[in-house]
């Protein structure tokens, strides 16, 4: 499949997804959801969208910001306040969401996952005591949400900032002994856990740029490995991100992401977020796209990161 199909395939779906006034639903006619939203601003801005229909989208976003600065999934439960970093990258390149975007930086950088020491009889593995993100308040930081907020807070010109460089800390220390990274835990009484693409690609996507390949060759040597095998959008579209932040986008993209989209003639639908997150997979390649999500090659040295504001 060309870029050209792929690019319309975005808009109609989302077309037929979206509310007049702004906003797009979780799956076809389903419910307005602010991660739904964020990742189809990202997915349509790739496939070339026109700006008006893209800033009517960024407006409905705006409109479901806390008055903190957060942005959740579902705005009468503030505590999953996840998609505040994919908002604050659906905002980057709107002069119109420039206050939702700073109070949404804002937010970030005072909060965090709860930290604890670790004792001599812990039965984690990791450093409990680094700080990242979670995906609902009151928990620890895990491995997606913080990645999605390096990710977000570089793109607004904070990668020299002290809770991004710990965040990265936290990312390294969380990768597995023999490469790869699950949802945030690395071994449980001395067992080392089983990695898996979605966390392992969102990662190694987080960390392009700011870290010299060594540090993740065998995560990265996992991920080339798995890539084929993928079969489901999430895994397959972060591990096409995760590669092509490091320069090792997949020749074969296109077939695995063609096959990819023709299972739901089996199981359905995808939902809006799975679908524009393999789309961008798949688009992943391109310059735009990277610049998008700001997946700085890994030619880029790790202290060229982009300036504190």
């Amino acid at each position: 499949m060309g870029l050209h199909p792929l690019q319309r395939l975005v808009r109609e779906t989302l077309a037929q997804r979206s509310y007049p006034g702004g906003g797009i639903a979780d799956r076809p006619n389903g419910q307005f959801r602010t991660d739904a939203t964020a990742w189809g601003i990202l997915a349509l801005q790739s496939a070339g969208e026109d700006q008006l229909v893209l800033e009517k989208h960024r407006a409905r976003l705006v409109a479901e910001q806390d008055h903190d600065g957060r942005v959740s999934v579902y705005p009468r439960h503030g505590e999953p306040f996840w998609p505040t970093a994919l908002a604050i990258l659906a905002w980057q390149s709107s002069l119109s969401s420039h206050d939702a975007l700073r109070r949404a930086v804002q937010f970030l950088l005072k909060t965090t996952g709860v930290q604890f020491p670790r004792t001599s009889d812990s039965p984690f593995g990791h450093d409990t005591f680094l700080k990242g993100w979670p995906w609902v308040a009151g928990t620890h930081s895990w491995i997606e949400p913080t990645a999605f907020a390096v990710m977000a807070l570089r793109g607004a010109g904070y990668a020299e900032h002290d809770r991004v460089r710990e965040a990265v800390r936290m990312l390294l220390d969380r990768q597995l002994p023999h490469g790869g990274w699950n949802y945030g835990n690395t071994l449980v009484f001395g067992r080392e856990l089983r990695p898996m693409p979605d966390s392992t690609g969102a990662a190694v996507a987080g960390l392009a740029g700011m870290v010299n390949r060594e540090k993740i060759a065998r995560s990265l040597d996992y991920l080339q490995g798995e890539v084929g095998r993928l079969r489901t959008p999430v895994s397959l579209g972060w591990g096409l991100l995760g590669l092509a932040a490091w320069d090792l986008w997949p020749s074969n993209s296109p077939a695995l992401v063609e096959r990819c989209l023709a299972n739901q003639t089996r199981y359905g639908d995808y939902e809006t977020s799975a679908l524009c997150l393999l789309l961008l997979g798949a688009l992943a390649d391109d310059v735009d796209t990277k610049a998008t999500l700001f997946l700085h090659s890994s030619r880029t040295h790790a202290s060229a990161v982009l300036p504190r504001e």
